[in-house]
């Protein structure tokens, strides 16, 4: 519901905006202020003539080198808070322009000086400009109010600033227009003492005005044949568009028959796909049969090896106990073996002690021996 009533406001809000926008730039009601204006150049000091056109509605104020140009040289730009007032200094410098003279001031400290034929065409314009500033000041005011759920009397402000800017600017412009004819007077050198002579400065006055329509209406008529050739060119391309749409028409057509084709090939390929899913499928159950049996194996080699390492360590356990025994019998044997060395070297000792002992009891027995034949000897001979 609350999503509902935004967009509801939203929509009044943009209904409300259009409204200010048509009433701001429609062209039913709109009055344009336009006269000829001495503005001085930015960059040389230099006053030029221009033709400035006004747009009280919407606050466009433009400018070309003559009325009857098509070209815009420039824009003026300025808003509702920018300083427009008439000047007390004739900042031109001809004595004729005294009081003719008004300046404009952006807040981006942008500096126009203008000056008009006569001091009533320049109270002319800055009329007309504040007025303009009045229609931009309620413009915003009333797209700010809109913003913010604002009430229709925002719209009737607006109108009400929008008729009075151009009630403004056609007032302004019977004082702008007196002002071009005492400018065109001058022009022409002619006085404006008797009747006659004015007769015939409004007579030259409108034959001006007829020879600068007659221009505009030959620039018209050149326009007009510029939009022709453009026109038929755009027929042209419509020629080449309609038969480049027949063209893809066929196409669109032979793309259709293509297509179809392409659905069928497309089922037909579908199809063989489902069967061969199919096939697939039945390959994958027996697969998995496999896979079960080949898991059931796979169980009994497990215990089956499982089975072999616990015979694999009894073993290993009784190797280790096996290899102790045998470590001990070596090392037995080691203490036998060095046993039996000690024993045979003890032996070996005793049997040549013995050996010596034995050599030398046969040698007191061979020196007892000879005593006693020695002495048998002595006894013999003394017996002799």
């Amino acid at each position: 519901m609350a999503t509902n009533g935004s967009s509801v406001r939203v929509r009044d809000t943009e209904s409300s905006l259009e409204k200010v926008k048509r009433q701001l730039s429609s062209g039913s009601g709109r009055y344009l202020l336009q006269g000829p204006l001495l503005k001085r150049s930015e960059t040389l000091r230099k006053w030029n003539e221009r033709w400035v056109i006004l747009d009280p509605t919407s606050g466009k104020m433009e400018y070309k080198l003559r009325r009857n140009e098509t070209v815009i040289k420039g824009t003026i730009l300025f808003d509702a808070s920018s300083t427009i007032t008439l000047s007390p200094v004739n900042f031109q410098g001809m004595p004729k322009y005294d009081g003719c003279c008004f300046y404009i001031g952006t807040p981006q400290k942008k500096e126009y000086f203008l000056c008009a034929e006569t001091p009533g065409a320049a109270k002319a314009w800055v009329s007309t400009l504040h007025a303009t500033q009045l229609v931009l000041r309620a413009h915003k005011e009333a797209v700010n109010s809109l913003a913010g759920n604002g009430s229709p009397a925002t719209l009737g402000t607006v109108a009400t600033a929008v008729a009075n800017a151009n009630a403004t600017a056609m007032e302004a412009t019977k004082e702008i227009e007196a002002a071009l004819k005492v400018s065109m007077r001058a022009a022409l050198g002619l006085g404006t003492n008797n009747s006659n002579d004015g007769q015939l400065d409004d007579l030259t006055i409108m034959k001006e005005t007829l020879r600068v329509k007659d221009e505009e209406l030959q620039h018209l008529a050149k326009d007009i044949r510029s939009r022709d050739a453009t026109i038929n060119e755009i027929a042209d391309k419509l020629t080449e568009t309609a038969e480049a749409a027949e063209a893809a028409a066929s196409a669109a057509l032979t793309m259709d028959e293509q297509r179809r084709l392409l659905c069928l090939e497309i089922e037909r390929l579908k199809q063989a796909l489902e069967r061969q899913v199919e096939q697939s499928m039945l390959k994958l159950r027996q697969s998995e049969e496999k896979v079960i049996s080949l898991s059931k194996e796979k169980e009994q080699l497990m215990k089956e090896r499982d089975a072999a390492f616990q015979e694999a360590h009894m073993w290993r356990v009784e190797l280790g106990k096996a290899r102790e025994q045998a470590v001990i019998q070596e090392a037995t044997i080691a203490r036998t073996e060095e046993k039996a060395r000690v024993s045979e070297a003890d032996a070996a000792a005793r049997i040549k002690e013995a050996a010596e002992k034995l050599r030398t009891v046969e040698k007191e027995k061979e020196e007892l021996l000879a005593l006693r034949a020695e002495q048998h000897k002595a006894s013999v001979w003394g017996e002799v």
